[in-house]
């Protein structure tokens, strides 16, 4: 482990259209540690992602991101991506006339700030896309064009296996799959786990921590984590839902 966490959020509050929708968050990532954010709808878990991502539709009014020592706040969605940073997204775009195969290849490229040759990146990619399960002429497609539900999110897994971040954060990755698609990609995600990368899943499904054994869950509600504890949290939520947080808050 680290020294110092890999990545320290301290008091965040953010808004979108002058409205606040983290509300002094607090949270604190170890290379190597697995958290899981659970909470309602509405929340602010998917805000979480897009700001940890750079998205420039949400404002940091006060608070810090410190990754890796630096302050990133104010850093671009390609820096932070060239840092370690990957955002899964939970409704994956569509682009005509980019082959998966020619994204990733760029993308990885863009990261490394490395040539990486046609023939080398075709090796790894069909490995990878072993490991998922991804038919090989899959690399033909046009990027999530005309993709499934299921093919999207693994696309998406696909994604971070190549640009191999330091910090994979997953949004909903498991969000409409049936029980075969989320094992396979929590299966991918394990086969990536090293010991090293550090995963932050933004949730409501429990049945992932069938396949995922987390170091901490987290519940936020309206803004903020309100408490923190381990598998069994997630059990509990699961039986009770999420009245006895709201409650805490006045809601």
């Amino acid at each position: 482990m680290c020294s110092s966490p890999l990545l320290k959020i301290e008091d965040l509050v953010v808004s979108i259209e002058e409205k606040d929708i983290l509300k002094g968050l607090n949270l604190e990532i170890n290379q190597g540690e697995v958290h899981v954010i659970m909470g309602p709808n509405g929340a602010g878990k998917s805000t979480l992602g897009n700001v940890l991502m750079g998205h420039p539709q949400y404002q940091i009014n006060s608070g810090s991101i410190n990754f890796e020592g630096q302050i990133i706040n104010d850093i671009p969605v390609d820096e932070r991506a060239k840092k370690g940073i990957f955002l899964s997204f939970q409704y994956p775009e569509e682009i005509s006339g980019v082959t998966v195969e020619n994204f990733l290849r760029t993308a990885k490229m863009a990261i490394s700030e490395k040539f990486i040759s046609i023939m080398e990146f075709q090796k790894e990619l069909k490995e990878k896309m072993d490991l998922l399960k991804i038919p090989h002429d899959y690399k033909d497609r046009y990027l999530n064009l005309g993709f499934s539900g299921g093919e999207k999110k693994k696309n998406e897994i696909l994604q971070m296996s190549i640009l191999d971040p330091k910090l994979a954060i997953l949004d909903e990755t498991d969000s409409g799959l049936d029980v075969d698609a989320v094992k396979i990609i929590y299966e991918g995600i394990k086969n990536f786990s090293d010991g090293k990368k550090s995963f932050l899943v933004i949730t409501h499904y429990n049945k992932i921590l069938d396949y995922l054994n987390p170091d901490y869950v987290h519940i936020l509600v309206d803004g903020k984590i309100v408490t923190t504890g381990d598998v069994k949290l997630a059990q509990d939520i699961e039986k009770m839902g999420y009245e006895n947080f709201k409650k805490q808050l006045g809601q």
